[in-house]
């Protein structure tokens, strides 16, 4: 059964961390694309990150600076890394694993950044 299971999500203040991760199962995550999605409400969902099996990786503008994806493929896990979090970084972040015609999704992890 495939599944990718996202947890790190919380409350946290600005300027605050947070490290998501996202294990993925049922699949060889070695050859996927991994990335982090948001959706905060009234939103449509936006690409935040992602990372290529050969470790390339892209950013939006609004995170780079901020953010750090990576992988672990032998821990079959993926990382979202989160510094300097802003208000505006509040929302559901998802986990996505994609190959060709092959595309998963997780069940999302809420992030809230407030004082």
């Amino acid at each position: 059964q495939v599944q990718l299971v996202e947890s790190g999500g919380g409350l946290v203040q600005p300027g605050g961390s947070l490290r998501l991760s996202c294990a993925a199962s049922g699949f060889t995550v070695t050859f996927y694309t991994l990335s982090w999605y948001r959706q905060a409400p009234g939103k449509e969902r936006e690409l935040v990150a992602r990372i290529t099996s050969g470790f390339i990786t892209t950013y939006s503008d609004s995170v780079q600076g901020r953010f750090t994806i990576s992988r672990d493929n032998a821990k079959k896990t993926g990382y979202l890394q989160m510094n300097s979090l802003k208000p505006e970084d509040t929302a559901v972040y998802y986990c996505n694993a994609a190959r060709l015609s092959a595309d998963y999704w997780g069940q999302g992890t809420q992030v809230t950044v407030s004082s």
